[in-house]
């Protein structure tokens, strides 16, 4: 199957929160963000319009020589992801920052350290092909809050985060496998011949397994269903 490295559009952004200890999916609604551990931002209303991800690799350090360039290193990549939401759930929102709830409609932003999160976002390249860009590891903040006061043009906000990176919690992910080392993002084509879905959910998601293939019939394009957060406060999935 045709592949390219150009991509278009947004298909959909999903989350999941990862144990800092063992890096598995929290699959659990109060702890985690949902009963399965990964949500998928496609309801009514909601979904990603910008995913700008920077920093996938550094300009190498020019080492001289007898007077010229004779190596480039490398240091460590830090990608960061932009990330700007037209709506979603307000406590998926509030989870992955780190807030936490005061059981009386209050939430604020935890003392204590933030909580991991992994992170796909998914597109596809002019051929149709799935392009997925993954994190399985990292932390999100929303810097600002931005008001202004509607006229004849309603002053609307779309929420803004800012996705940092972090080096996957379990050792055997994201691993270079000609050297072993481990990175800190990876990307799939589902137009590899060689294109396992359940694994990369699984790889990505701390052992996430899609029972009812919600999320890998939207990456075939089979189907309108999904892991889909659809109300104002639930992770439930669309009809």
């Amino acid at each position: 199957m045709a592949q390219g490295t150009s991509f278009k559009g947004i298909r959909w952004v999903a989350f999941g929160i990862v144990d800092p200890t063992t890096g598995l999916i929290v699959a659990d609604e109060k702890k985690g963000l949902s009963a399965d551990g990964v949500v998928l931002v496609d309801g009514d209303g909601q979904g990603a319009t910008t995913a700008n991800i920077t920093a996938l690799e550094e300009a190498g350090q020019q080492q001289y020589a007898n007077d010229v360039v004779k190596r480039i290193t490398h240091g460590t990549p830090t990608p960061q992801v932009a990330l700007t939401m037209l709506d979603m759930p307000f406590d998926i929102g509030a989870k992955i920052k780190g807030y936490v709830t005061d059981g009386k409609g209050g939430w604020v932003l935890t003392a204590g350290r933030k909580p991991n999160v992994a992170l796909m976002i998914c597109s596809s390249d002019y051929w149709g092909n799935a392009v997925l860009d993954c994190f399985a590891n990292g932390e999100v903040i929303e810097p600002s809050h931005n008001h202004a006061t509607s006229n004849k043009n309603e002053a609307d906000y779309n929420s803004t985060y800012t996705y940092q990176s972090l080096s996957p919690i379990k050792n055997d992910v994201f691993v270079d496998p000609t050297t072993g080392t481990q990175q800190s993002y990876k990307e799939y084509s589902s137009g590899d011949p060689n294109f396992d879905a359940a694994a990369m959910l699984a790889e990505v998601f701390g052992g996430y397994k899609d029972s009812d293939n919600k999320i890998i019939n939207r990456i075939k394009g089979a189907g309108t269903t999904s892991t889909v957060v659809s109300g104002p406060s639930s992770a439930t999935p669309a009809n």
